[in-house]
């Protein structure tokens, strides 16, 4: 079993969500009120450099431990407890079909024999955890059993992590996993949303989108495709002749010539939004569904001036720009203009410190 604690651990006293992506590192910190309802206490972002972090592996370990550092004292926490996560592709996961009534060890030797049918690799060489969903729906007096199992090396990498930075691990969960649970918070909230809401969720990264399909609890459809932020960055190197650091930081604040606007940014978006229409499409061609309620997009390059009008235009499905946020309280340490102005890009770390309250 996963050593540092479960990719499905419950109810942690304060608990940092702690997101490595290829282009920064994300920190949200969440607790209650005495009324119960959610306060965010805190939110920090730190850039990484490209290449610090390719394909989920952290290639520049020394540099991205320093960032998580500059990041913790950057937001002014003091909890040490953090919940962070793997990449969806470093995961395999599997429902599986068990006898009910089986005992906690029982259980846990049934996983482990089931596993090997799915798993690669020799069971020394993963973690392994598992969680019961719930009772079978096709199989009377059984449950349905999910399993998660990474490659060690992954898991320790990411500690190792944490614990450069003076954190303390205490969850490994699933990136996907993480921003789904933030996504149904909002989803509930939707007004006159329907009993089974099917909702496509883009994030959309520096080099990767990824794309998850759901209804309820149910996930249809997962596809990463490479596309995403840092092609942007490369139009503006060829249009203006900036360095690749230049542009990002151009891009970041702003800080661009007047034609910008119509010459790079405005066929950018439509060329995100046709990648978007032509992601659904191929949904809707191998599955048998041929529709979303909603389509919502997260991810630091969501918030692109015109992306939602375009999506919707493209695909003639309502579109939502996420803010994980919306519905809490601000703590005194959170400055809400720059909060909002960042919200999309902590969807994953906003799942990962709600896992604080899961019962």
């Amino acid at each position: 079993m996963i050593s540092l604690g479960s990719l499905f651990n419950r109810q942690q006293p304060a608990l940092l969500g702690l997101d490595v992506s290829s282009s920064s590192v994300k920190l949200v910190e969440l607790s209650r009120d005495k009324a119960g309802a959610l306060l965010l206490d805190r939110c920090a972002i730190e850039p990484l450099e490209r290449g610090w972090i390719m394909d989920g592996n952290i290639e520049k370990f020394d540099e991205v431990a320093d960032a998580v550092r500059r990041l913790i004292k950057k937001s002014g926490t003091r909890t040490r407890n953090v919940a962070m996560a793997l990449p969806a592709s470093a995961v395999i996961s599997k429902k599986i079909i068990l006898p009910g009534g089986l005992s906690d060890d029982e259980l846990e030797l049934q996983v482990e024999s089931e596993a090997n049918q799915y798993i690669p690799f020799s069971l020394d060489e993963v973690s392994l955890d598992f969680c019961v969903v719930g009772p079978s729906s096709t199989s009377s007096g059984d449950v349905e059993v999910l399993i998660a199992a990474s490659r060690k090396e992954k898991v320790q990498d990411r500690q190792g992590l944490a614990e450069a930075a003076g954190l303390k691990p205490v969850i490994m969960d699933v990136e996907s996993y993480a921003s789904r649970l933030a996504a149904a918070r909002l989803i509930e909230s939707l007004p006159n949303r329907e009993a089974d809401t099917m909702v496509a969720l883009f994030e959309v990264g520096a080099l990767t989108t990824s794309m998850q399909v759901f209804c309820n609890d149910d996930v249809l459809y997962e596809r990463d495709q490479a596309f995403g932020g840092a092609q942007l960055t490369q139009l503006i190197v060829h249009q203006y002749g900036f360095s690749p650091e230049e542009a990002e930081s151009k891009k970041r604040s702003s800080d661009l010539p007047q034609d910008y606007e119509s010459g790079v940014l405005k066929p950018f978006v439509e060329s995100l939004a046709q990648e978007i229409g032509r992601a659904l499409q191929f949904f809707f061609t191998s599955t048998p569904h041929n529709k979303v309620n909603y389509v919502m997009l997260a991810g630091g390059s969501s918030a692109l001036p015109g992306l939602t009008d375009a999506v919707t235009q493209q695909t003639s499905f309502a579109c939502l720009l996420v803010n994980p946020f919306a519905g809490m309280e601000l703590g005194n340490s959170v400055q809400e203009k720059k909060m909002r102005r960042a919200a999309p890009s902590y969807l994953t770390s906003c799942g990962l410190a709600l896992r604080r309250f899961q019962q």
